[in-house]
């Protein structure tokens, strides 16, 4: 029996994906648990034009994700800190500092949790950041520790 799952099923597949399963599991419990649905005519062209409108979708994300991208690594984000007489900052830079460093200079709104700073930040200099925006797109961000 062929379904089409709408819900995301462990082991089974995600969500508008086509599967088939044996007569009873589709029918006893796929069914009626409102996991899946029958895979007639009139639902498989429903599920065609699901899986067309979610790839316009993803694709007008990428295209706006890039312009995002294109934006954070243009140029690099200047960090103040206090620093010591040796050149040495109190504490160290984190997501944090970066994720508002991002905001104010470049706009955009990026989630502390989603960036990664690479090296440890301990002194002034240029450092790197990743930036993880899911789904296998992410970027390396330049920013630069300055003296308050």
């Amino acid at each position: 029996m062929q379904v089409i799952l709408i819900q995301d099923v462990n082991n089974l597949g995600g969500v508008n994906e086509l599967i088939t399963v044996k007569n009873g599991y589709g029918r006893n419990f796929l069914i009626p648990s409102k996991l899946a649905i029958e895979a007639s005519p009139g639902n498989l062209r429903q599920r065609e034009e699901k899986v067309k409108q979610q790839a316009k979708k993803e694709a007008k994300l990428l295209a706006e994700l890039n312009i995002v991208i294109a934006t954070l690594t243009s140029a690099p984000l200047k960090i103040g800190a206090k620093t010591g007489t040796t050149g040495k900052i109190f504490g160290s830079v984190t997501s944090v500092q970066i994720a508002r460093a991002i905001k104010e200079q470049k706009g955009y709104e990026i989630d502390r949790r989603r960036i990664t700073i690479l090296d440890d930040v301990k002194e002034l200099g240029t450092f790197k950041a990743k930036i993880d925006f899911g789904n296998g797109n992410d970027c390396e961000v330049e920013f630069e520790v300055i003296a308050e």
